[in-house]
């Protein structure tokens, strides 16, 4: 992936709510960060991304830090098991599942700019749809658990 396809990927990807819940996470398990974690972090983000969007800003600056580090290493890195068209695309169909109109605009606009096609983009939304049609059926019916193994070839 080019440097300015990150850049370009970073930058919607700031824009997600997806960045939020990671961050919120993170603040939530890591120690807290120092000024100068915080202002390293930001000047990474505006390196980045050629700026730094507001809600980072509203972000707590004890979370902010390992944050960002954890974005940049999966969401936005090119160097995971997945690539960032099939990361794009999945975390579309969270986003549809959730639902987040936030996450949906910029997951959509981050997997075509990955390369996803219209048709690619439908499919991980009707995808998501199907997993959870398909869950709401075997949860209400109270399925049992390891029939539906036996059944499904597995245990």
């Amino acid at each position: 992936m080019s440097v300015s396809r990150i850049v370009s990927a970073a930058h919607s990807s700031l824009r997600s709510t997806s960045l939020l819940a990671a961050v919120a996470l993170t603040a939530t398990l890591a120690a807290p960060a120092s000024a100068d974690d915080y202002d390293a972090a930001i000047k990474d983000i505006q390196s980045t991304m050629g700026g730094v969007p507001g809600f980072v800003k509203q972000f707590p600056k004890a979370g902010l830090p390992g944050a960002w580090a954890e974005i940049k290493a999966i969401e936005l890195s090119d160097k995971t098991a997945l690539p960032p068209k099939v990361k794009s695309l999945i975390s579309l169909a969270v986003a549809a599942q959730i639902p987040c109109n936030y996450c949906i605009w910029s997951d959509t606009e981050n997997a075509k700019r990955a390369g996803a096609t219209d048709e690619e983009i439908q499919e991980a939304v009707a995808m998501a749809a199907l997993t959870r049609h398909w869950s709401t059926i075997f949860n209400g019916m109270q399925v049992d658990f390891a029939q539906f193994k036996k059944d499904m070839g597995g245990e």
